[in-house]
């Protein structure tokens, strides 16, 4: 499931996931809250805080996460993700590389740094 992170600047876009995360999740919450902030600002911040395993990520979740980082690809200023599976914090990193705007993992302890980091 996703839900919204309340309480965080306009520019951006606050998402946690927990449990199984699904297509229906994408289509209700994700894209819905990125649309906004594209409109509103042009560049957008994600903060993505993974507080299950991403196995628990459904192949239509996994698809329309790829359609979202497509479809606003030269849009993204900051993406911060957070999660102690020290593999998404590797990949994060790495992606960095590739991605217009800036792509960060952080560790569930890390949370408030991660807050700080996507906002400026």
């Amino acid at each position: 499931m996703l839900q919204l992170i309340e309480g965080l600047p306009e520019n951006v876009v606050g998402i946690r996931a927990v449990q199984q995360v699904t297509k229906d999740d994408y289509e209700k919450i994700v894209f819905p809250a990125l649309e906004s902030v594209h409109k509103k600002f042009g560049k957008m911040n994600l903060l993505m805080v993974l507080e299950t395993s991403v196995a628990n990520y459904t192949p239509g979740a996994w698809v329309d996460d790829l359609k979202a980082g497509l479809k606003y690809f030269s849009n993204w200023h900051k993406i911060a993700i957070v999660s102690d599976q020290k593999m998404v914090q590797v990949i994060t990193d790495a992606v960095s590389v590739v991605m217009p705007g800036e792509c960060k993992g952080f560790s569930l302890a890390e949370l408030p740094t991660a807050q700080l980091w996507v906002a400026a």
